[in-house]
């Protein structure tokens, strides 16, 4: 529902949600035009987040994600995203996403506070009376 996530189903029936907005390919060179068949520079991967090979044993023939309202939030519980899958034989699983881990934006601050008063730090050692 809010075009962060894109869930696939393959005719193998395996099963992934990659990030929507890492989808687009690039090519690593101006202009964006692919490489020759003698060029170095492959494409770059979108990020996939959830990837089970295989989850049904045959085809999947729909994906829909569960929706972000009361009773959908119920059912993620702790989770970033949830993926119904159905398949060929008509069994119908569901995948969980895993919330990913960041670190809290003081904490990026800190580091970074610490890491100019080491460098302060260190330079004075090496060069008294540089400050």
């Amino acid at each position: 529902d809010s075009g962060t996530f894109l869930g696939l189903g393959t005719v193998t029936g395996s099963v992934a949600i990659h990030i929507a907005f890492s989808l687009q390919v690039s090519w690593g060179r101006a202009g964006g035009q692919p490489p020759g068949p003698c060029s170095p520079s492959p494409p770059v991967c979108p990020q996939r987040l959830y990837y089970v090979k295989e989850a049904h044993g045959i085809v999947v023939t729909d994906v829909a994600f569960v929706p972000e309202s009361r009773p959908g939030r119920e059912l993620l519980g702790g989770h970033e995203a949830a993926l119904l899958s159905v398949a060929v034989d008509s069994r119908c699983k569901l995948h969980l996403l895993p919330t990913r881990r960041s670190l809290p934006v003081w904490l990026l601050l800190l580091l970074c506070a610490g890491l100019i008063v080491a460098t302060i730090l260190l330079l004075q050692l090496a060069f008294p009376g540089f400050l």
